[in-house]
């Protein structure tokens, strides 16, 4: 009889976790492809040369959404209601952080995927300046870029602040999104904004064979 209880426990328990671990890997694909999106596009190049922060505002088919970005160097963080983003291109890692679970999880980062120069977007094609508006209150040049992504051809505009180089507006060229930057703030951040906060833990899933073998041990006591 206890080794029928402790099976069922067993397959409760890893049933569970692995329930959980589906869900945080389908919000870490969620946020992390956002972040690689934003970083690509929206920061091409400052990411390497000027600290700053600044909320984002973001929408996408008549859906508006708003977070915070701090960047510095060669780090980024990307925090969203209820989880937020660690980008370390010097380890070529990124890291979800859920505060109300106290936990992240942690996976690799490609740095090819950001732009090592602000005059270029990864995998573009053509640019052309537009015109020149001001953006939050901030003189910005306009650019119409093209550039291939998965072997696909898109188009996007770029309001570009020529004091700093930084894009403070990305927008589709069909208008089906956008992402700016307001209340832009130039300066040094703090490095424990780029770490995982004391107290956290690391998601994974537990191994089956030892949590059987311990509750195979605990069930003869």
């Amino acid at each position: 009889m206890g080794i029928f209880v402790c099976g069922g426990a067993l397959y409760n328990i890893v049933e569970s976790r692995r329930a959980i671990k589906n869900i945080w890997e389908k919000r870490m694909k969620k946020i992390s492809c956002a972040t690689t999106i934003l970083i690509s596009l929206c920061l091409a190049g400052t990411v390497l040369a000027v600290d700053f922060s600044a909320d984002v505002v973001s929408s996408s088919k008549g859906a508006a959404a708003t977070g915070k970005i701090f960047v510095t160097k060669d780090k980024v963080r990307m925090e969203f209601p209820g989880a937020a983003t660690i980008t370390r291109m010097d380890k070529e890692i990124a890291w979800v952080l859920m505060p109300d679970q106290k936990m992240y999880m942690e996976q690799k980062f490609d740095p090819n995927a950001v732009a090592a120069s602000a005059e270029k977007a990864p995998g573009e094609i053509t640019r052309a300046y537009i015109s020149d508006e001001v953006i939050d209150g901030k003189n910005a040049k306009k650019y119409g870029i093209t550039y291939m992504a998965a072997g696909q051809e898109t188009s996007i505009f770029q309001w570009i602040d020529p004091a700093t180089s930084i894009p403070l507006k990305t927008a589709a060229a069909d208008g089906s999104w956008s992402m700016e930057y307001k209340n832009l703030k130039a300066g040094p951040q703090p490095e424990a904004l780029f770490e995982i906060p004391e107290g956290y833990q690391k998601f994974s899933m537990p191994n089956m064979a030892d949590m059987a073998k311990k509750m195979g041990s605990g069930a003869e006591e």
